[in-house]
């Protein structure tokens, strides 16, 4: 006899496959799709906003704590992760590794499939699974994508195209225009970085886009003169400036909080995917500097995006983090301690200040010089032994192949050791992921789930025909 459980598994197969020969516009990859629930009516939600901390491990949220936290009170203050906290994500591709890349887990994020590392929303044969954001389009629901990456990068990409390389930029861009829903391209507002993808010698495409119908604007100070959808905003030639040297530091937030503002106003619902691209970023890096201003960015979209689901209770935020990066610990060399406010002294990237002093290696000179320099840029109380030793080694470093990479390194150390801040890999890690959920149904994501799960579950509310559009 046929449990209760796997007739719902065979159902939920089935109707993924019926729904992706019917929209997808070439042939669906056939795989196991993972089990979800079935959404009682009373929690399907109208809106979904689908936040993403890129690289953003449990260590993170942990960090980000105790560097926001009032020192001046001796209890610890709860931020918005700690508040909207309801369960873990387990990440791993699909192969032995247990370690995805952004491409494998946003696949599976954006569809409920795993795939390997690298893959943009396609299987191992190089068939094309079907997106959220592909069938939120399909439903007639208004599409988002709001990122601090360029907009073809590996997570945004999952969500609107397929392609068996996510290095593929140029392929990936173009086919934002060749992708499409009913005529029309997947995301009707799209905000991020990527000039250079999108306006090349061969092809111009936000000339496309505008024949679309697409407003379009590439300076993030012109954010607010975009009126209507559908809409396009390209930032930066690549990514967005870091946030902790950008004119904007909180740039995610703001647009965030214009791309809500548009959505409202139409008559559809909309699904919106949010991305904190570049906490994974700095986690490469291994600068925690970065990656606390990036968690703060972060912090302030999340708390924007809870305060839209408060005024609009029939939206639901879904927030979680396709992987961890860095191996980033809290305490180092055995000693007892991690002293994260030391990190609001850091007012520029490492990479920065090596710039500067590659360009302008007189500030080496003697002792008095590299104290000036630095201050402005770090800020931290360092024994003048140590500084100066630092100096020295600096200094050494001018003659080496890789000067500004070194010269980077050696302040990246610094700072960890003021701050008692460990890192394990310049890669990505395994361990698992925190999840947060707000709203209209948000019930439906407590515990552990896999990644999967995540976007199971949100896929079988999209494919409501509740809230479908004509």
């Amino acid at each position: 006899m046929i449990s209760l459980n796997s007739a719902l598994r065979a159902s939920v197969i089935i109707s993924s496959l019926i729904y992706a020969n019917l929209y997808s516009p070439v042939t669906t990859a056939q795989t196991d799709a993972p089990f979800a629930p079935v959404i009682a009516a009373e929690y399907l939600p109208k809106n979904i906003i689908y936040l993403i901390g890129d690289g953003m491990g449990p260590a993170y949220t942990t960090a980000y704590r105790y560097y926001s936290d009032d020192p001046n009170t001796k209890r610890v203050d709860k931020t918005i992760f700690d508040q909207l906290l309801v369960g873990m994500s387990s990440t791993y591709p699909d192969d032995d590794t247990y370690v995805t890349d952004s491409a494998a887990s946003a696949t599976a994020l954006a569809t409920s499939y795993k795939t390997y590392n690298g893959a943009i929303s396609v299987d191992h044969q190089g068939g094309p699974f079907p997106t959220l954001l592909e069938m939120a389009k399909a439903q007639g629901k208004v599409t988002a994508v709001v990122v601090t990456s360029q907009i073809n990068h590996a997570t945004p990409a999952s969500f609107l195209a397929h392609n068996e390389s996510r290095r593929n930029y140029n392929q990936i861009a173009d086919s934002y225009l060749s992708n499409l829903i009913q005529k029309r391209p997947i995301a009707d507002l799209m905000l991020g970085g990527g000039t250079q993808y999108f306006v090349r010698d061969d092809r111009d495409l936000t000339a496309e886009f505008e024949e679309y119908g697409y407003q379009y604007v590439d300076k993030l100070s012109d954010l607010n003169s975009l009126e209507r959808l559908p809409a396009l905003g390209l930032f930066a030639a690549k990514g967005l400036p870091a946030a902790l040297e950008s004119k904007d530091p909180h740039r995610l937030a703001s647009m965030t909080r214009k791309s809500l503002a548009l959505l409202s106003n139409q008559d559809s619902p909309f699904v919106m995917m949010i991305e904190a691209s570049q906490i994974d970023w700095c986690g490469h890096s291994n600068d925690i500097a970065c990656a606390m201003n990036e968690m703060d960015d972060f912090a302030k979209t999340l708390s924007l995006a809870k305060r839209y689901v408060d005024n609009h209770p029939d939206t639901l935020l879904v927030a979680t983090a396709d992987h961890s990066t860095g191996g980033l610990t809290l305490g180092r060399d055995g000693t007892y301690q991690w002293r994260g406010q030391l990190l609001h002294q850091v007012h520029s990237l490492p990479r920065t200040i090596a710039k500067l002093i590659v360009e302008s290696p007189e500030v080496l000179n003697d002792f008095a010089s590299f104290s000036a320099f630095l201050h402005p840029h770090i800020g931290i109380t360092i024994k003048e032994n140590t500084l100066d030793g630092l100096r020295r080694k600096l200094n050494s470093r001018l003659s080496t192949h890789k000067p500004q990479q070194e010269i980077s390194d050696d302040l990246k150390q610094v700072i960890d050791k003021l701050t008692y801040t460990g890192w394990t890999t310049g890669g990505h890690d395994a361990i698992d992921v925190p999840v947060y959920a707000y709203g209209k149904g948000a019930l439906y994501f407590r515990g552990h789930q896999d990644n999967t799960e995540i976007a199971a579950t949100l896929i079988q509310m999209v494919k409501s025909e509740r809230y479908k559009s004509k």
